[in-house]
């Protein structure tokens, strides 16, 4: 098993959380979980690896990628002007992703920062069928979509992962 039942951050105890909203949270988080399991043990090399060519993708590539994406679901709910990109131009997520500490260290605390503002940045708008930003999307639909890529990329990184070191996920 990858992780002991016991060990693991996504078995809580208790029943499943109550209504709509906790349990789309619950599923968001224990994805965001499931990436950082994936990653954890690694060196940078192996972080950094593109281990399924011809694609660029690595298991930092990942991190770096959602972090892309949890600062631009935010100009979906913003009314103002788009934020910048964090690491530049198209890809620049993926490319970036070099097996230096400095980068792996700079690239979890861009997730957790962006993971954190786009959280808050929801927490606004608790009804799930109000719809928000400049293409009036529902809360509904963005906290579905957000769940589908990390389900997503999750399977890249079990893919990737296997590829590095033959571990496997459960």
């Amino acid at each position: 098993m990858w992780v002991d039942p016991d060990d693991d951050p996504r078995n809580r105890d208790g029943e499943s959380p109550d209504g709509e909203l906790p349990t789309l949270l619950d599923f968001l988080e224990d994805y965001r979980l499931t990436l950082r399991l994936k990653c954890e043990g690694l060196t940078p090399e192996q972080l950094a690896r593109r281990s399924v060519p011809p694609s660029t993708m690595s298991l930092l590539g990942l991190v770096r990628h959602l972090a892309e994406v949890e600062r631009d679901w935010r100009n979906w709910v913003g009314e103002g002007e788009p934020l910048p990109k964090l690491y530049g131009v198209r890809d620049a997520d993926f490319d970036g992703a070099v097996a230096d500490q400095a980068v792996i260290d700079a690239s979890y605390a861009d997730l957790e920062r962006e993971q954190a503002a786009m959280d808050q940045a929801l927490a606004a708008f608790p009804d799930l069928g109000q719809r928000v930003g400049k293409d009036r999307i529902a809360v509904r639909e963005l906290m579905v979509h957000r769940i589908e890529e990390y389900a997503r990329h999750c399977g890249h990184a079990d893919l990737l992962r296997e590829c590095v070191d033959g571990r496997v996920g459960q």
